[in-house]
């Protein structure tokens, strides 16, 4: 299966490149004192002239995108928004393009040739279906074009002590996946949880095979927090990737998670953030 996380070095030096360049902006401090989401953006934001040229000559830049997938799950999403989701993530070599089952095949047409992966969701955004649907859901995906599924755990069962449930259900969609060569990411909600909850979900889905364990929906009660991600990376083994969601909007939520032990984040706000930390980049340069 194709690995498209950074190694660790490169991940650390990356985060460390970018936070120095956020911590030399005057408004940094204040940024830092800010609720998650809403930190400052540079005063113009270039994220819709943000030329794709500049992001794949460097490299901050473009082992940045390598860890984003570029995300458009709302269930208003239009074919038009979808196609211009495909084309920046073709664009801006996004590590995989992620929406909703029905435009799976869209998003397959439009990536075909390119290096970014197709990604979907199972089971989303509740988990609550039963797992012969989620398999089925799965295959259907797959054999629409899907290489990544983004599967919601059963929540009300893990909250139930049915952890036996649990990790079949998620060990059924990873058999599917294996099978066709994709990678899964488990979804567990995590504000549904407690901490303890949280860590057995993690271990549970590592036991089933997951390849990545990610932290929320987007539709959920609250998102990604930097104390989740630490608290799943710690979870899980060296092996099993930590996917952010949910409430990544900024540059600096990106940063945070990423420092946390995030080894992918999933947003729809992927242009801005790429956008931003150009911008940080070239002034420092300037």
């Amino acid at each position: 299966m194709e690995e498209l996380v950074l190694t660790r070095l490169e991940l650390e030096s990356l985060v460390a490149t970018l936070a120095r360049e956020l911590a030399r902006r005057p408004s940094a401090s204040q940024d830092r004192a800010t609720p998650s989401g809403v930190g400052q953006r540079p005063a113009t934001s270039a994220s819709s002239s943000l030329d794709p040229a500049v992001v794949r000559s460097t490299p901050e830049l473009s082992r940045l995108a390598r860890l984003i997938d570029h995300s458009l799950l709302k269930p208003d999403a239009t074919r038009g928004q979808v196609e211009r989701l495909a084309e920046e993530a073709v664009q801006f070599a996004f590590a995989a393009a992620s929406v909703n089952p029905y435009w799976t095949p869209v998003v397959a047409e439009r990536l075909r040739g390119s290096a970014v992966r197709v990604a979907t969701v199972v089971g989303f955004p509740f988990g609550a279906t039963l797992p012969s649907v989620k398999r089925a859901e799965a295959e259907a995906a797959l054999l629409a074009g899907a290489q990544e599924i983004d599967m919601v755990m059963n929540i009300g069962a893990l909250r139930s002590g049915e952890l036996a449930i649990v990790q079949s259900d998620m060990g059924g969609v990873a058999e599917i996946c294996h099978a066709a060569g994709a990678r899964l990411k488990v979804i567990l909600e995590t504000a549904y949880l407690t901490d303890e909850q949280k860590i057995t979900a993690c271990r549970l889905a590592e036991q089933a095979g997951a390849d990545d364990v990610k932290t929320s929906t987007g539709f959920g009660p609250a998102g990604a927090t930097v104390a989740d991600v630490r608290l799943m990376r710690e979870a899980v083994g060296p092996s099993v990737g930590v996917k952010a969601a949910g409430g990544i909007r900024t540059l600096q939520d990106a940063l945070a998670m990423l420092q946390a032990g995030a080894t992918r984040l999933g947003t729809s706000a992927s242009v801005a953030i790429l956008a931003e930390a150009a911008q940080w980049l070239a002034s420092s340069a300037g």
